[in-house]
């Protein structure tokens, strides 16, 4: 009777926290990117291959970009990114085909318009699924969970990818459903996985790099815990089956892309890398110089999670706690975690871009919301603070997109500009990066200071309170 009372509770704050998430990012339907389209950048080229799978059900571009279907959401000239793959012109976009096939329909039936709000039910999807994973995975209590993910749900950069046409939200998605049937596979049990656990860990897994190729070390990191906690269980027969199913999807995945894309990634079809497909990181990358950005991702000024939303801070002392503590499942949040962070470090191009602060690490960030929930349920006086930080955070990212819907601002090109009192006021607490003076070094060198010793001190409260419980 107590299981399904908490199954019901569950249910409810699930549906709860998918209504804040969703209407929150659908705030952010009618902003501009930029001043002069409605969507811009990589956004029509994802429209674009949307459009021609739910019209011709093929991938080439070439007849959508020679009759200008773009211009209802891209009011001036194009930049197509691509290239003539054959002599019959053929044009397919540089870009890794699953999110416009999530997007075909809604395309077909209501345009861009009903392309964001696809996205914006994608946010509730997550919000949802993140809930569920704390609570059933992680053994959060529902009600600290569904305040937790409920206000970082609602809170940027989480809410500016449920409007903007990138594939991270469903990349988050897909990850979290990983996470949430690998973590599944629980040692000591008498039978073994169900088969559905398995299937949905392979499925999203399978996801990931089809939603782009930037996202295969975060595939790798929980495949290879998920094959791990097989082969430690001795569950020979599904340790088989699940490798021989990731291998074939893998296969598959390669074949693809050599017939279609003429190269190991869609960047071979792409304008920008006539050079070489890996020039996508950079020909010369500078990979001391892209080490800021470990703490950059965090507290730059113009593109740091705490610049919008200071409730990310927490994320510091969540991680003290998870590493002291070491709950059930914790490696399958520690590690991902860092294969991500690491991949938007070194790397990434660039964490500066045209496009809503954040984007690199969007992925990972339900990872973080998990931990930051474990952490908040051992140390509950500061539940209030989190979710009044992440709801400044929230008014934050509507105030900008009600600038962005009225043409004052436009996401992608100068929303620093905004005048949302909490960015203007508390990023001048933080560095600037992208301008990368010797100040602005020093200055991010003091955050990493500031954050680790929040960490290590939360790690040996953690303990302590850990050798004080009971048994």
């Amino acid at each position: 009777m107590e299981d399904a009372q908490q199954t019901t509770i569950l249910r409810r704050v699930s549906l709860i926290v998918a209504l804040v998430a969703a209407a929150t990012a659908a705030v952010g339907i009618p902003a501009r990117t930029t001043h002069n389209a409605q969507v811009s950048i990589d956004e029509p080229q994802y429209l674009m291959t949307a459009i021609s799978l739910g019209e011709d059900f093929d991938l080439d571009v070439s007849d959508e970009i020679a009759e200008k279907r773009y211009l209802s959401f891209h009011e001036v000239g194009l930049n197509t990114q691509t290239i003539d793959l054959n002599e019959d012109g053929q044009r397919i976009s540089p870009h890794d085909p699953l999110l416009p096939a999530i997007l075909a329909l809604p395309m077909r039936a209501g345009g861009w318009v009903a392309a964001r709000a696809t996205l914006a039910v994608i946010a509730g999807l997550l919000a949802a699924t993140t809930l569920w994973v704390a609570v059933r995975r992680f053994s959060v209590p529902v009600l600290t969970g569904g305040w937790v993910v409920g206000a970082l749900s609602a809170t940027p950069p989480l809410t500016a990818y449920g409007s903007q046409i990138y594939p991270e939200l469903p990349a988050a998605l897909a990850l979290m459903v990983a996470v949430g049937a690998a973590t599944g596979l629980q040692s000591g049990s008498n039978s073994p996985p169900r088969i559905r656990v398995v299937v949905a860990l392979v499925m999203a897994l399978t996801a990931l790099p089809w939603l782009s190729v930037k996202y295969v070390p975060l595939t790798a990191a929980v495949a290879a815990l998920a094959l791990w906690r097989l082969w430690r269980d001795n569950r020979k027969r599904i340790l088989f089956g699940g490798s021989v199913a990731l291998m074939a999807m893998g296969l598959l995945y390669i074949v693809f892309h050599l017939r279609v894309y003429g190269g190991w990634t869609v960047y071979a079809a792409g304008d920008h890398f006539v050079d070489g497909e890996f020039g996508v990181v950079g020909f010369n990358p500078d990979y001391w110089g892209r080490s800021r950005r470990l703490v950059g991702l965090l507290v730059d000024r113009p593109y740091g999670l705490a610049a919008w939303s200071p409730a990310w801070l927490a994320l510091a002392p969540a991680l003290g706690v998870l590493l002291s503590r070491r709950p059930n499942g914790w490696s399958l949040l520690a590690l991902p975690l860092a294969a991500g962070w690491a991949t938007a470090t070194w790397v990434a191009l660039t964490m500066h871009g045209w496009w809503w602060p954040g984007r690199q690490v969007v992925v990972i960030l339900p990872l973080v919301v998990v931990t930051i929930a474990i952490a908040i349920d051992r140390a509950r006086r500061l539940l209030i603070t989190l979710v009044v930080t992440a709801g400044v955070g929230a008014a934050g990212w509507i105030w900008v997109a009600i600038e962005a819907s009225t043409g004052r601002r436009a996401l992608a090109v100068d929303v620093t500009e905004t005048s949302w009192p909490g960015y203007r006021w508390f990023s001048l607490l933080l560095p600037d990066l992208h301008r990368g003076s010797t100040t602005d070094i020093w200055w991010a060198a003091c955050w990493a200071a500031v954050l680790m010793a929040a960490a290590l001190t939360a790690a040996r409260r953690a303990s302590v309170q850990g050798n004080e419980d009971p048994g």
